[in-house]
């Protein structure tokens, strides 16, 4: 069983993380933000995963601390239930429409914390979200999970498709890169036998 189960406990926040990778896409969510709330559902739905998440955070100030903590403790679940990376596929993309918006990810579980964004969110907000969080949700999620991930929007105006897009193309993206390859079962992806 690939799992794992992170708690962060910080001065501004207290998350806790369990995820399966090869889950139901079962997604029980409360983190104080509603809109990442859905968002991590939708995540846990395409990308097959289940995932539990708990956040009491500082969310009287704003969402940021919030966002980004829930980011890095998913981050650090992804790396732990995955271990060594043994048997997976490791590159995963998906091309997401969602209506108007056109979302483009690409995963690699390569062992280097790295995000490359591309995404035009005309708005400010949505509803109370703080849409720059967005980018700061991918960064931690990206550096602690130890993956290359490239988020390019290739159309959209809508601020929450936009969005919807990013977290849904991400998941089928992962579900992909996390997948065990029958063919190259037990093996380490990489020539340098190490991930």
């Amino acid at each position: 069983m690939r799992t794992a189960e992170v708690r962060r406990t910080t001065g501004e926040t207290d998350v806790t993380v369990v995820l399966e990778l090869d889950g139901a896409g079962r997604g029980d969510i409360a983190t104080g933000c509603g809109f990442l709330d859905h968002m991590l559902t939708l995540f846990a739905r395409h990308g097959r995963f289940d995932l539990t998440v708990r956040a009491k955070g500082d969310t009287w100030v704003d969402d940021h601390h919030t966002v980004e903590d829930v980011g890095i403790a998913l981050g650090d679940a992804f790396a732990k239930a995955l271990g060594d990376k043994r048997g997976v596929t490791r590159y995963g993309d998906t091309a997401l429409p969602m209506d108007e918006a056109l979302i483009l990810t690409a995963v690699d579980l390569s062992g280097r914390g790295l995000l490359c964004c591309d995404l035009a969110i005309p708005t400010e907000k949505v509803g109370t979200f703080d849409t720059q969080l967005v980018e700061e949700f991918l960064g931690a999620f990206a550096r602690r999970a130890d993956i290359t991930l490239h988020a390019r929007q290739l159309a959209g105006q809508n601020s929450h498709h936009i969005i919807e897009g990013t977290f849904k193309s991400l998941a089928r993206s992962l579900r992909a890169a996390v997948a065990i390859d029958p063919a190259a079962a037990g093996e380490i992806p990489s020539t340098k036998g190490v991930l």
